[in-house]
C-alpha cells in the first residue's frame, strides 16, 4: 500500500550525531511532501525546539503537522494547537518532592516551551533542554507558578547509571496514574496517561482517513515503539537501541549514513 504520512523522530533519527539535517535528508522529505506524503516531526521536544527543522525542510501551515512532547501536544506545523493533554498539578508536586527528596535532577516543560526546576544547582542537560527550545530556566517551585500554568512532561535527568537506579522506583511511585518512559539514556520523563508517539500518530491518520498500512515511522528510541506498533511499516536508525530495533520491519543505516533517504527510497519512493 502507498505510504500517505510518515512520523519521523528527530535526535538521532532526523538529525545526525553532529544535530544537523543530512543534505540527503533533506531533498528525500522535499520530494516526498511534492509527492502529497505528510511528513510529520514527532519528537519529545516543544514545538520551540522542533520549528528551526520544520524551516529547514518546508514543512508549513495548516495542513502539515508536528507532534510535539512524546505525543502530549499535536498540532498544525503554523501552531494550532488540535490535541493535547498534560500532567496534574498533583504530579507536578509530587515530582517535585521527589526530587528535593532523593536529589535527582528534574525540570518540567509548559505548552510554551519554558523550563522550570526547583533545582537550585541546575544539572547540565536541563541546561541542553533550555538551549534547545530557545528558552530561559525558570528556577521556581511548584507552588510560586500560577496555577492556571500547564505543565505539559517532567523530565528526571542525569547519568545512565543514576536514572538506572531511579527508573523503579519512578515507575513505581508514578506509573500508576502516568506514561513514564525512558527516552535516552539521560531522560526518564513522566506525561499524562493517555499519550505516547503512537496514540498521536493514530489520532492524526483517523483525522486524515489513513490507515496504519498507510504509516511509515522512523525511529531509535524506547519512546518510538508505541508508534512502531501503530504504523504499517516500523523502521529503526542503524544507530537504535536494541528494544527499538526489536519492534520494527526494517533497520535501516545510521544517522550519519543517509538512513533517512534509505528508508525513503525503500517505502515510499520504492527505488529499491
Amino acid at each position: 500500500m502507498t505510504i500517505k504520512l510518515v512520523a519521523i523522530d528527530i535526535d538521532d533519527t532526523l538529525l545526525s550525531s553532529q544535530h544537523q539535517l543530512l543534505a540527503s535528508t533533506k531533498q528525500q522529505v522535499a520530494k516526498a511532501l511534492e509527492q502529497g506524503v505528510k511528513v510529520v516531526l514527532c519528537s519529545g521536544r516543544p514545538l520551540a525546539g522542533v520549528v528551526p527543522f520544520l524551516n529547514q525542510l518546508g514543512i508549513a501551515g495548516d495542513n502539515q503537522y508536528v507532534i510535539t512532547f512524546n505525543g502530549s501536544i499535536i498540532e498544525t506545523a503554523s501552531g494550532k494547537i488540535l490535541k493535547e493533554a498534560g500532567i496534574s498539578r498533583e504530579t507536578y508536586q509530587a515530582i517535585d518532592d521527589y526530587s528535593q527528596a532523593t536529589g535527582l535532577p528534574y525540570n518540567v516543560l509548559d505548552q510554551n516551551s519554558v523550563v522550570y526546576t526547583s533545582n537550585v544547582n541546575v544539572a547540565p542537560m536541563t541546561v541542553v533542554h533550555a538551549w534547545e527550545n530557545e528558552a530561559g530556566i525558570h528556577i521556581r517551585k511548584p507552588n510560586e507558578i500560577d496555577a492556571a500554568t500547564q505543565m505539559v512532561k517532567a523530565v528526571f535527568t542525569g547519568a545512565s547509571e543514576q536514572l538506572d537506579a531511579h527508573e523503579p522506583q519512578v515507575r513505581a511511585q508514578f506509573g500508576t496514574d502516568n506514561y513514564v518512559v525512558r527516552a535516552a539514556d539521560l531522560f526518564l520523563e513522566v506525561m499524562h496517561a493517555d499519550v505516547n508517539k503512537g496514540k498521536a500518530v493514530q489520532y492524526l491518520a483517523n483525522k486524515l482517513g489513513f490507515a496504519p498500512d498507510e504509516i511509515m515511522a522512523i525511529g531509535d528510541e524506547k519512546n518510538d515503539i508505541p508508534m512502531f506498533q501503530f504504523a504499517g511499516t516500523a523502521v529503526a536508525m542503524g544507530n537504535g537501541s536494541a528494544e527499538a530495533k526489536a519492534h520494527v520491519d526494517f533497520i535501516t543505516a545510521d544517522n550519519d549514513s543517509d538512513g533517512i533517504a534509505q528508508a525513503f527510497d525503500q517505502f515510499i519512493f520504492k527505488v529499491w
